[in-house]
């Protein structure tokens, strides 16, 4: 793998969190690529060197995200309910302007839906409709229902100010979540 250089990556991060600081500031059209790049202290060439346009650069921001919580809930989702969605509230913590804008504040409409459709994916490997509580219910329904539920309950979170620690919304979503799988 080649080592990017470090110039680049700051800039980038400098880019992403300025597109990010500007969502929560203000609607996505009244956006330009010029507020981006000072916001960034960048060119706007610099800009679209690594970005088609704001959409592209909205859009990669969206799937580093999605592709982080895919990547760790290949490990995670191999622990209990509690310690896995604790992994989660921690992320959803300390990228809290990230998930506030895309989800709380609806800065992005499109990447609540891909986060649902994330979770719902994740959440059918969990579900058994075959036997127990669950049985004869739709698993389309079930699963459905737990990420709305998830997601949901993430948005209160982040739109009251993260009330709780990330331990104790992992207990009582986890504890949730259980009664439902």
């Amino acid at each position: 793998m080649a080592k990017v250089d470090r110039r680049i990556a700051k800039s980038q991060e400098a880019i992403k969190k300025a597109m990010i600081e500007l969502m929560s500031e203000k609607a996505f059209d009244d956006i330009t690529i010029q507020d981006i790049a000072d916001r960034a202290d960048v060119n706007r060439g610099t800009i679209y060197l690594h970005y088609t346009d704001k959409f592209d650069l909205v859009d990669k921001l969206m799937e580093e995200h999605i592709t982080k919580l895919r990547d760790t809930s290949e490990w995670a989702c191999e622990m209990e309910w509690l310690d896995a969605t604790r992994i989660f509230f921690e992320y959803f913590e300390n990228n809290y302007l990230f998930f506030s804008t895309m989800l709380a504040s609806k800065g992005a409409p499109s990447f609540r839906s891909r986060f649902l459709e994330f979770l719902i994916e994740k959440f059918t490997d969990e579900v058994d409709v075959t036997t127990g509580k669950n049985k004869g219910l739709s698993e389309d329904v079930i699963v459905r229902f737990m990420g709305t539920a998830y997601v949901g309950s993430l948005e209160w979170w982040l739109t009251n100010g993260m009330p709780y620690p990330p331990e104790e919304m992992a207990k009582q979503l986890g504890d949730l979540l259980e009664r439902i799988a």
